[in-house]
This record gives C-alpha cells, sequence and structure tokens, in this order.
C-alpha cells in the first residue's frame, strides 16, 4: 500500500488537550480492578466493580451521540458512530480497549497527580517512589517537550493500562462526530472487562460487530505499533502421593507431591524464566503452587513467539514433570491450556489492516515502532476468532505499579491517529 499524503486538518487545540487531560483523570479515578481468581471460574465480569465504570461509559457515550449502545450482561459495552454521508459502503472497523485494571496493585481511591510543562526533576511520590528522568528515558522526553505527565500519587496504580486507550477512543470519536467534514465509514467500539486476567475476549459479542477487523488501544511508549506476541499456554501439573504419618514415613511408603511439585520447579531451565529474557526468548514461569503431601499442584506459563518451540516447551514441561515424580515414587499429570497464539499469522493474511496504520503514523509524524508484545492483548485473541486486530500506543509508562505515569501528548498524538486513520480507511 502506497503512503497516503495528510488530508485532513486536525486542530488540536489547547480545549482539546485540557478535555483529553481531564477525561482520563476522570476514569482513572473508578475503582475498576478485577479478580483473576473469579475469572478463571467463569465469572465475567470478575468484580461488580467494572459494572460500575461501564455504566458511567454508558452514560457519557448517550450524552456525546453514540449509536446503538449496549451494555451486555457480561460487562461488554457496545456503540457505534455512523458513516459520514457519502460513506456508507467504507468498511466498517472496531475500536478496543478494556475497562479493569489489574489486581497485583490498589486501584482503590487513585488520586492522579498533573505536572503541566513538565521541566525534568524528580518527581518524589508516597512510599519512596522518585520517578528519575535520567533512568526513564521516556520520562527525560517529556521533559525536553515540557509534555504534561500524569502520575499516581504512589500508594495505587494510576490505570493508564487501560483508561488512556478508552480515553483516546473516545476522544477521537467525539472529534469526528463535532467535525462532518472528515470523511469516515462505520466505526463501532467495544469496552471490554477482565483483560488483566486473560479472560477479556471469553463472552465478547460479537453478534454486534458487523467489522472484519479491528484495533486495541492498549500499547505503551509513542511510536509502538504491534502486531505480533507470544504463544501463551498454561501448564496445570498435579502431583500425586501418599500420605503418612512422619513418624511412620519410610515404613508406610510414604511419597510426598510437595517434594515433588519443588524438584519439578527446580528442574526447569533457570536461563529461561521472565527475569533472565528479553526480546523474542521464551519463557517458563512458575505461577502457583499449592497442595498437601497427598496432592500438588503447579500452575506454570509458558511463552515462545514460534509454534514449534512452544511444542518443544510443553513436551520438556512433561517430561521434566514425569521425572520429577518418578524419582520420589509418585504420579503425575500435566494439562496445557491454551490462553492466546500469536496474532502475527492471522495479520499477514490480511496486511491492509497493518499498513494502512502504519501510513495515519507516518502522516502523523510518528515513525512506526514495530514491538513483539511479551504477553498478549484482547487483539491477540480476536485475531484467532477470525478479526485482525493490530495494538496501537497509548502514552502510558510503568504499567501495573504505583510509579505509573502517563504523556499527554503522547495520548493526544493517539487520537489523532485514529481521527486519521479513520478517515484513510475510506480509501480501502
Amino acid at each position: 500500500m502506497d503512503i497516503i499524503e495528510k488530508q485532513n486538518v486536525i486542530e488540536i487545540d489547547d480545549a482539546f488537550r485540557e478535555n483529553v487531560k481531564e477525561r482520563f483523570i476522570r476514569y482513572a479515578k473508578i475503582y475498576s480492578t478485577s479478580s483473576s481468581e473469579n475469572a478463571d471460574k467463569g465469572i465475567i465480569p470478575s468484580t461488580p466493580q467494572q459494572f460500575d465504570f461501564a455504566r458511567e461509559l454508558k452514560k457519557e457515550l448517550e450524552s456525546l451521540g453514540f449509536k446503538n449502545i449496549q451494555l451486555t450482561e457480561n460487562c461488554y459495552l457496545y456503540a457505534n458512530i455512523p458513516a459520514t454521508l457519502g460513506f456508507e459502503k467504507t468498511k466498517p472497523f472496531c475500536l478496543l480497549a478494556h475497562m479493569d485494571t489489574v489486581e497485583e496493585v490498589s486501584g482503590l481511591n487513585v488520586n492522579p497527580q498533573v505536572f503541566k510543562n513538565y521541566d525534568g526533576k524528580i518527581i518524589d511520590l508516597k512510599g519512596g517512589i522518585k520517578l528519575d528522568p535520567s533512568k526513564i528515558p521516556a520520562l527525560c522526553q517529556a521533559a525536553e517537550e515540557s509534555d504534561t505527565v500524569i502520575t499516581t500519587d504512589g500508594t495505587t496504580l494510576l490505570g493508564g493500562d487501560d483508561k488512556a486507550g478508552i480515553t483516546i477512543i473516545v476522544s477521537a470519536l467525539e472529534y469526528l462526530m463535532s467535525h462532518k467534514d472528515i470523511p469516515h465509514g462505520k466505526i463501532e467500539v467495544i469496552f471490554s472487562p477482565d483483560e488483566e486476567t486473560g479472560h477479556g475476549m471469553d463472552k465478547v459479542p460479537l453478534n454486534l460487530l458487523e467489522s472484519k477487523f479491528a484495533y486495541t488501544v492498549d500499547g505503551g511508549h509513542l511510536g509502538e505499533l504491534e502486531s505480533e506476541c507470544f504463544n501463551a499456554f498454561r501448564s496445570d501439573i498435579t502431583f500425586k502421593g501418599i500420605a503418612s504419618h512422619t513418624n511412620n514415613a519410610r515404613a508406610n511408603g510414604m511419597v510426598n507431591a510437595i517434594s515433588m511439585a519443588g524438584a519439578f520447579i527446580q528442574s526447569l531451565p533457570r536461563g529461561e524464566s521472565p527475569e533472565t529474557t528479553d526480546g523474542r526468548l521464551g519463557f517458563y514461569c512458575p505461577l502457583k503452587i499449592n497442595g498437601s503431601m497427598e496432592e500438588a499442584s503447579v500452575s506454570l506459563f509458558l511463552r515462545d513467539f514460534d509454534k514449534d518451540n512452544m511444542e518443544k516447551r510443553k513436551a520438556l514441561v512433561e517430561q521434566l514433570a514425569f521425572a520429577a515424580a518418578s524419582s520420589f515414587g509418585g504420579n503425575a499429570e500435566v494439562k496445557h491450556v491454551q490462553q492466546y497464539l500469536n496474532m502475527k499469522e492471522g495479520l499477514d493474511k490480511v496486511p491492509y489492516v497493518k499498513e494502512v496504520l502504519i501510513n495515519a503514523y507516518k502522516v502523523c509524524g510518528v515513525e512506526p515502532v514495530m514491538t513483539p508484545i511479551r504477553g498478549g492483548t484482547d487483539g491477540s485473541r480476536l485475531t484467532e476468532m477470525g478479526i485482525p486486530t493490530p495494538n496501537i500506543f497509548t502514552g502510558a509508562h510503568n504499567y501495573h505499579s504505583a510509579s505509573e505515569w502517563v504523556s499527554l501528548k503522547q495520548m493526544v498524538k493517539a487520537t489523532e491517529i485514529i481521527i486519521e486513520l479513520s478517515s484513510m480507511i475510506t480509501k480501502l
């Protein structure tokens, strides 16, 4: 696809930037943490507070003039904006972001701190947290550009993952609805629950979607364009032993399942863990261990960009589990559960989906940075379902931590890209 020249005059003024900032802060303050434990049991949404956020969003979309707004029983918020006159036959597409925040760091009583025209000084937050631009290149860039930086107060996460994405989508579509001179086709929106639990697309209402391709807005630094991710499996290993009173353990043939589980974990390749790998290197990650002498279980994440290598990882897990069990005279059972697959294969089949996005980046003055995701997004799952879905940056940084922050300039730039993308798609 040839690069399309920018044809629209997008007026991003101070009032628009202020609106983006205030919208994000308002969203960040709404409690919407999800629960992996509940989601793993099939409870979607996994927490009631996600519905609280969804209802607030629904009211806002209604006030802005979005159409066909629906909040499903599983907390998926759907809406659309119709095509501009004369562009009703343009390919429709969908924009997605998730409403939940991660549970590892508190998302209750979030108190955003705003640093307008950030001057590059160390930002001191509660709990001894220091954001030092000399150690954080993206923050140094924000200082050089006199950006507005929004942080936590140090006691909670901020929720840029993915309330920055929701802010960008709502702001971009609000702009399009108020600028009828910018052509676009029908644009659909889904705000989903439970992405952070890995269950974000479990109950997605595909029946409502007309779009055959989509874009998640759930990335990080300026320029990131993600169209490749891990293949992801969870391995559940159960070790079965023989319980006995420890006083007569030898005579009674005690077989300790906890010892088997420990030996198995110790046998995993130490150089292939999350903390020792980066880039395109895969890993094994013990996530949870529990049980008793009679039965113990280990939950293990397997990640690899290559399908064949993933099969080798699964085979090694089985080999090590059975060896650990055998060495103690016990038994092991291994079950592999697919979580998501590398989206690259699906996107390669429809190259225009990524190419038009690359063009939108470039005409907005942003050089795309093709970063493979060491994880997954709702787009990974959607691509598996037949709706190719690359990922757009949000300007959020230090995800899942009390040192999280967002760049207002980067959020606004992502908004501009979506506006331009919407227009470019009319040329497909």
